[in-house]
């Protein structure tokens, strides 16, 4: 008789004993996505020559930094 569990994640029954794999993958891509939008303008150093990137590009980049500083706020 196998043993099933509640996924920690998502907290719905897995027919395995352990997390569902989707679930435990969102959560690395999610881990990943944040890491990644505390540290872009860090790598870019945006301060060093602005004209090189694109209005688009700008733009985004502004967008992410003003997320973080909101969560950085909370």
């Amino acid at each position: 008789m196998k043993i099933m569990k509640i996924c920690n994640i998502c907290h719905k029954i897995s027919a395995t004993d352990q997390d569902h794999l989707d679930c435990v993958q969102k959560t690395s891509i999610e881990m990943q996505d944040e890491y990644f939008k505390n540290n872009i303008t860090e790598k870019l150093n945006l301060s060093n020559n602005p004209q090189d990137l694109a209005v688009e590009m700008k733009a985004i980049l502004e967008h992410l930094v003003k997320g973080k500083d909101k969560e950085n706020k909370l």
